[in-house]
């Protein structure tokens, strides 16, 4: 290779290797300064880059989604290793799962910034999916640049990145069960002066009235198996955001201001299992916030990007009824004390302030080696006021401060060998976490202060080794922590007490996989995925108690091996894809002493172990117009039926079982572009055969629903 040559080879992997390897998740992605022209590399876009990074990581494209009436986290559930599991229907309660890991041991993000700080404390599933561009899935190993804790992986919602000219776009869905949703969303950049202003929106209502099978109780007492309407379940949720500040300055690429807020509220229909009804119970939850962004490429090979925000989440709990219900939605007679799910009335504030700060910085030393540094405190302090208590002029424990200070920092290496076919990053981090309570002494009347402080350190390595332009295999590792969180350590104020003396969960996740992506070949597309991985994890936090009191505590150890695997080929001409997943994960106890040592061995309970997804769709160009478009897609989920409670105890055919389901959607979409606009009317029938379906024991799901769903983009 002649001089020159070599240069520009050396010169194109030194801008992939920053663009890649070193770009922090960004509410906005700029274009690179004049000197960085040579980016793209095979046209490949940031999703494209991070799927054939060293990085644990399953990238999820929204933009067929965006046209269909499925959220998020139905999306998120059509991906190999992931479980979405729903309480009921919309603004329900909701548990993810990764590789068997669940609940707060994976932390979420919007565009790098924790999910609850960022305008969506109500959960991952609740994401209007018109405001994502894509979803980043890391498996177990979490890059140092998002400041996480997590212990079984991380999802990265990433936003629209593209900031040229004046765009913007609106959706509107209507369903069955009084579902209404709503998303609008505009933006606009000055190339002059560089400035950037954003908003967008959105709106959510749903009754959730559909059919269930219940147990009515007749004249004479006796109960009868009957399908009633809920009648108590209603969702509602509105919040908006703004962006405000400069892009593409020599001085930054880009500088903003991003303020949310947030308001929902749901109504309570039920007990955990099902069984009891609820008529009053509800909660309402308002979160708002500020945060301010920047991120520039310094000297040509220092890449700084720092956010730094607070927020805050006000969280009303009332339990204030007097009546028993019936599943017909009748008050069959008056309590002698307020409240339905504990005998006594709840008038529950909590209050919850958090500041937060993310720096990342990325050096660039020569055409094959980076290394980056990660910055991550974060504040939070919670108080409470219970203004139902039973003796008015009693100390109120929720009156007492509470506050948690985490510290996460790591440093990463990235090297690349052979021309770029090898990619290693090795990793290490620093855990760091201070707690401090006042907890009510019980007959005094006074506080007493207690504290935890925390430190781990944890360590971990990520390799990617290409075989050819289409084949490459990934293998990683990562000895992790997670800390435990705001709700775990100071309880929820209601049925959910504090424990200050919790340790952190700890991990040892690995993962080895291969990828196939054949594009453009006589036959169409291949793509095909699989990985193995392994969680062996310590000191697990579970919820233990009765019906009066919970705690969080340190109980059991637990070991999780897995596969998981996706194939799918796309036709000559695009007009079929065929697309399908499956995962299975073997997750065990190993706890040989304590609480759960009677069931060393068993499966972890009340958690899916194998299930698979499969999609067809159907395309077809130039009907009315040269560029419009008419889709057909089809969507099936399984999944095996699994124990709610340990395997070993009891009598198998007597004990509770969330049952095997297989259930299918259907969209037709019809897409039609005029100059920039582009315009998109869909139908679909969720749950098409009508199956009864099941995520928790005595948890009915909806039936079968149909959607209207229209979309514009300009």
């Amino acid at each position: 290779m002649c001089p020159s040559s070599l240069r520009a080879a050396r010169l194109r992997r030194l801008t992939v290797l920053t663009a890649s390897t070193l770009a922090a998740p960004s509410a906005v992605r700029a274009e690179e300064p004049p000197s960085s022209v040579e980016v793209t590399v095979r046209g490949a876009n940031d999703g494209a880059r991070l799927r054939e990074s060293a990085q644990a990581v399953h990238v999820v494209e929204t933009t067929n989604a965006r046209r269909e009436s499925a959220d998020l986290g139905e999306v998120l559930a059509r991906s190999q290793g992931v479980g979405v599991r729903r309480g009921g229907g919309l603004g329900s309660s909701t548990r993810f799962a990764l590789n068997g890991l669940t609940d707060e041991q994976v932390r979420f993000f919007l565009d790098g910034v924790p999910l609850e700080l960022a305008g969506y404390p109500a959960g991952i599933a609740n994401v209007p999916v018109n405001l994502v561009q894509r979803i980043e899935i890391y498996r177990g190993v979490v890059p140092v640049r998002f400041g996480a804790d997590a212990l079984g992986g991380a999802v990265n919602v990433v936003s629209d990145q593209d900031v040229r000219g004046t765009h913007g776009g609106a959706s509107y869905e209507i369903g069955s069960f009084g579902t209404h949703r709503a998303t609008a969303t505009v933006h606009t950049h000055d190339p002059a002066t560089g400035l950037f202003a954003r908003a967008s929106g959105f709106w959510d209502h749903a009754d959730n009235d559909y059919p269930i099978q219940a147990d009515v109780v007749d004249a004479s007492g006796t109960p009868t198996r009957a399908t009633v309407d809920r009648f108590h379940d209603g969702y509602d949720a509105i919040g908006a955001n703004v962006e405000l500040g400069f892009v593409r300055k020599p001085w930054a690429r880009q500088l903003l201001v991003r303020a949310f807020v947030t308001d929902a509220g749901k109504e309570l229909q039920n007990n955990p299992y099902g069984e009891v009804p609820y008529g009053d119970a509800g909660f309402a939850r308002r979160s708002f916030g500020v945060s301010a962004r920047y991120e520039h490429l310094l000297a040509r090979h220092l890449l700084v990007d720092g956010v730094v925000g607070a927020a805050r989440t006000d969280t009303l709990f009332r339990d204030l009824g007097t009546c028993v219900w019936d599943w017909l939605g009748r008050c069959v007679r008056q309590r002698t004390t307020p409240g339905e799910i504990e005998g006594k009335p709840h008038d529950l504030v909590t209050w919850d302030r958090s500041a937060y700060a993310r720096l990342n910085l990325g050096w660039t030393f020569d055409a094959d080696h980076a290394i980056r540094l990660a910055l991550a405190p974060t504040y939070a302090f919670r108080t409470a006021d219970e203004r139902r208590q039973s003796d008015p002029t009693a100390l109120d424990p929720q009156t007492g401060d509470r506050r948690l200070f985490t510290f996460v920092s790591g440093v990463e290496e990235t090297s690349r060998f052979a021309d770029g076919a090898l990619e290693n990053i090795v990793f290490a981090k620093d855990y760091f976490q201070v707690a401090r309570a006042q907890n009510a002494l019980i007959g005094s009347g006074t506080f007493k202060d207690e504290a935890r402080d925390t430190h781990r350190v944890g360590f971990g390595d990520s390799l990617r080794y290409r075989f050819t332009s289409w084949l490459y295999a990934k293998a990683s590792y990562e000895w992790a922590t997670r800390l435990p969180s705001v709700l775990e350590t100071f309880g929820d104020g209601v049925l959910v007490t504090d424990n200050l003396a919790l340790q952190p969960e700890r991990s040892h996740n690995g993962n080895l996989g291969f990828t196939i992506d054949r594009r453009e070949t006589p036959l169409g597309d291949f793509r095909a995925d699989t990985n193995g991985f392994v969680r062996a994890a310590d000191d697990l936090i579970v919820l233990l108690g009765n019906e009066r009191s919970f705690t969080y505590q340190n109980v059991y150890g637990a070991r999780a091996l897995g596969i998981e695997a996706a194939s799918g080929w796309t036709s000559p001409g695009e007009w079929l894809s065929l697309d399908g997943n499956v995962t299975y994960q073997d997750f065990r106890n190993t706890e040989d002493s304590g609480t759960f040592s009677t069931f060393e061995g068993d499966r972890i309970p009340n958690r899916p172990y194998f299930f698979a997804n499969g999609s067809a769709r159907f395309l077809v160009r130039g009907l009315v117009s040269r560029r419009d478009e008419l889709s057909c897609t089809w969507n099936s989920r399984w999944v095996h039926s699994f124990y709610r409670s340990w395997e070993s105890a009891g009598s198998k055919d007597q004990k509770p079982v969330v049952p095997s389901q297989l259930v299918h959607s259907i969209v037709v979409a019809y897409l039609a572009r005029s100059g920039p606009t582009t315009g998109t009317l869909s139908g679909e029938i969720q749950n098409l055969t009508g199956q009864r379906v099941y995520d928790f024991f005595g948890v009915q799901r909806p039936g079968r629903a149909f959607y209207l769903k229209s979309t514009i983009e300009f």
